[in-house]
């Protein structure tokens, strides 16, 4: 009977224990330090960083080729066209969805809790920003079943760029509904891990003004846009003026200095300037110039000289030498660059091309010459008393007004590089050289291939893609390009 009673009580506590064990187990085994989700600050900052770490740096060694600002000595299958064989840079796609992924994150957060609603605007304009690099890159692209992973799938279909563009959630959309976000917004929760405005609201809405102007005007020649940018430029609250620029500064030392600057030497060494850029830049006399490259090792003046785009490398002997390469900002001194996303010069170039369209009513030449101007302090540069009264006098010596504008602002953009090509492609200008020893039938790409990894990862649509492209080809236009 004792034995029993035993056997009875043992029981009991054992139950009692596991009852117990399972109400805390979440309590017990949840660590109080380690947070179930990441805050927003710290996702807005990693978004920030990465993108314009990343894509400045894709920008000067696969966008500047494609744009024939520099060339490339060695590894250059990429500078010769083959773009499925990115070297050195090349390779935006993971670069853009990771980032539009973390932004995801951000958006669905601020939209969930209203704890994080300062962040709804923000995210929404970084997500209209980054979908239109990626867009305009590649073409058609996942987008409206993109950025969430498991949750919806991880085999999103392909949206059409125009969707992409002009459809709810998309490029307009997320901008229109950015800015009436932080109109809107009256919460005391201040921004924070905004290293591009400093939690600055207001300045946020000016860098969406400004993207709302870039993005009209890309698709001007399809839809018809004037009204949308009259009534931007009236209401005036874009950015104006280089102190109100989207950027980042990089630094003069690791970790934040500008990638450039921290490969072996050999891999910098493998730019040089372009042909194209030697000889745009030497009929203008433009002293930038002596800021964005150096003389050659062999000048015995302080010349500069450029080269062709596209070399064969293998049947080439081609001296370092006697090339310039790119100039002392990008290398000993990137304390002095910056990561943009959109400045004032952009801005007015924009603004000088509509005017100069009447898709406003405004003074086509006064904006381009305050574009110039600002992008010369931009650049550190002087801008000489004469300049823009004689070689880039505005419609002067039979200069086409367009093909100015579109020139100058290529010059300016060549951190940039993909923005420059994605302007060439939209507009002819400035007019590109068919380069040295072409992959590509002398043709020059008007988009980037789908990555390998997309054939492999997400088959069904990628073939569905590829078919509409001509089997992934490069010369098939975008659709603000047909």
């Amino acid at each position: 009977m004792i034995y029993k009673k035993y056997t009875i009580l043992i029981t009991l506590c054992i139950i009692a224990t596991v009852f117990s064990c399972t109400k805390d187990f979440k309590e017990i085994n949840t660590n109080p330090n380690a947070p179930v989700s990441v805050q927003p600050s710290l996702l807005l900052r990693q978004v920030i960083y990465d993108y314009g770490e990343q894509m400045s740096y894709e920008g000067f060694t696969a966008g500047n080729l494609l744009g024939q600002y520099t060339t490339a000595l060695d590894f250059n299958l990429f500078d010769r066209h083959d773009l499925k064989s990115p070297q050195l840079g090349g390779n935006p796609w993971p670069i853009l969805y990771t980032n539009l992924r973390d932004n995801e994150q951000i958006l669905t957060l601020a939209l969930e809790n209203e704890t994080f609603a300062v962040y709804e605007g923000p995210s929404r304009i970084l997500k209209a920003y980054m979908a239109g690099a990626l867009t305009d890159i590649f073409g058609d692209v996942p987008y409206s079943e993109a950025f969430k992973g498991k949750d919806i799938t991880v085999t999103p279909a392909y949206d059409t760029q125009e969707s992409i563009y002009l459809e709810e959630g998309g490029i307009l959309d997320n901008l229109e509904k950015g800015v009436t976000a932080i109109e809107n917004y009256n919460g005391s929760i201040t921004l924070e891990g905004d290293i591009l405005f400093n939690g600055d609201l207001d300045a946020w809405v000016r860098f969406a003004k400004s993207l709302q102007l870039k993005f009209l005007m890309r698709i001007s020649d399809k839809e018809n846009v004037a009204a949308q940018i009259q009534a931007l430029y009236t209401e005036n609250k874009f950015i104006a003026n280089n102190s109100q620029n989207a950027k980042f500064d990089f630094t003069d030392g690791e970790p934040n200095n500008f990638r450039l600057a921290r490969l072996r030497v050999g891999d910098f060494n493998n730019f040089v300037l372009s042909e194209t850029m030697d000889d745009i830049l030497t009929n203008l006399n433009d002293p930038r110039l002596a800021t964005l490259f150096r003389p050659f090792s062999n000048s015995t003046t302080g010349e500069y000289n450029g080269l062709l785009n596209g070399i064969d490398a293998s049947q080439t002997s081609i001296a370092l030498a006697d090339y310039s390469l790119t100039g002392t900002i990008f290398r000993e001194n990137p304390g002095v660059l910056d990561a943009n996303f959109m400045t004032s010069w952009e801005t007015k170039f924009l603004l000088a091309e509509a005017a100069e369209k009447l898709l406003i009513s405004a003074d086509a030449q006064i904006l381009y010459e305050q574009a110039v101007e600002e992008s010369f302090a931009y650049w550190g540069t002087t801008l000489p008393t004469n300049y823009l009264t004689t070689v880039a006098a505005y419609g002067q010596n039979g200069q086409n007004p367009i093909e100015q504008i579109i020139t100058q602002k290529w010059i300016s953009n060549m951190i940039n590089g993909y923005e420059g090509w994605i302007e060439y492609r939209r507009t002819g200008y400035p007019q590109l050289k068919t380069i040295s020893a072409s992959l590509n039938n002398n043709m020059l790409p008007v988009r980037m291939p789908y990555p390998a990894e997309e054939e492999a990862l997400n088959n069904s649509n990628y073939t569905e893609a590829s078919t509409n492209t001509d089997g992934n080809s490069i010369n098939v236009k975008v659709w603000w390009d047909e």
